[in-house]
């Protein structure tokens, strides 16, 4: 897919893969909160929270609270694209050039207005994991995503079921910032060493998606 060279340099520390993990698990903490929560100082995890929010990850909200003064603020994991202007902008992107590329191909022609939607959720997908590093390949028909290689397999050993459940929680916050009829129904990490997969699905019709098998795998 014609796209832009970018890796996210929010995803590659480990520590701000925790801080992300806190925010996703507990929306609306403070970042003292999460300094805490997480065993980081302040000011580092003030540093982090700025990569996160620049990367569409994470947005900030103010507190509203009777009392005078700058309001404190909350931080929440970007799971609609007029929460951050980033994250727009990335799935707009994703389009664009997913169109592009069906147009030289000739793809588009053979493609009905009732598959698009499910379509552009793929290209946005597709993208979103690509920049993270994981080389994604999708199935259409089964929707399955196999990613290879994990280049997270060798982070921490106690820092490996964060990364599974961060990067299932992305997956999830994506296809519904894309906008149509895939969630995410199934994670399997490391079916393989150096290998995960997801499996995708109707989108249920309220409420979040239910997320299965975020324990590893074993290998074989």
């Amino acid at each position: 897919m014609p796209r832009r060279a970018h890796d996210f340099r929010a995803l590659t520390q480990p520590t701000r893969m925790r801080l992300l993990h806190a925010v996703q698990r507990d929306p609306g903490r403070h970042a003292d909160e999460l300094a805490t929560a997480i065993d980081v100082p302040l000011n580092t995890v003030r540093d982090h929270l700025r990569v996160l929010v620049e990367e569409g990850f994470v947005h900030a909200e103010p507190e509203h609270r009777p009392s005078r003064g700058r309001p404190p603020l909350g931080y929440h994991p970007v799971r609609d694209v007029t929460a951050s202007a980033e994250a727009a902008a990335r799935v707009d992107g994703a389009r664009r050039r997913g169109e592009l590329l069906r147009a030289v191909t000739g793809e588009r022609l053979e493609e009905t207005d009732a598959e698009r939607p499910q379509r552009e959720q793929l290209d946005v997908l597709y993208e979103h994991f690509e920049d993270a590093g994981l080389q994604p390949t999708i199935d259409e028909r089964s929707l399955v995503v196999d990613l290879v290689p994990c280049r997270y397999y060798d982070q921490l050993d106690e820092d490996r079921a964060v990364v599974c459940a961060v990067h299932a929680r992305l997956a999830t916050d994506v296809l519904r910032q894309a906008g149509g009829p895939l969630a995410l129904r199934r994670v399997e990490p490391f079916v393989a060493p150096h290998r995960c997969r997801l499996t995708l699905g109707a989108a249920p019709s309220s409420g979040s998606p239910e997320i299965s098998g975020l324990a590893p795998a074993d290998s074989g």
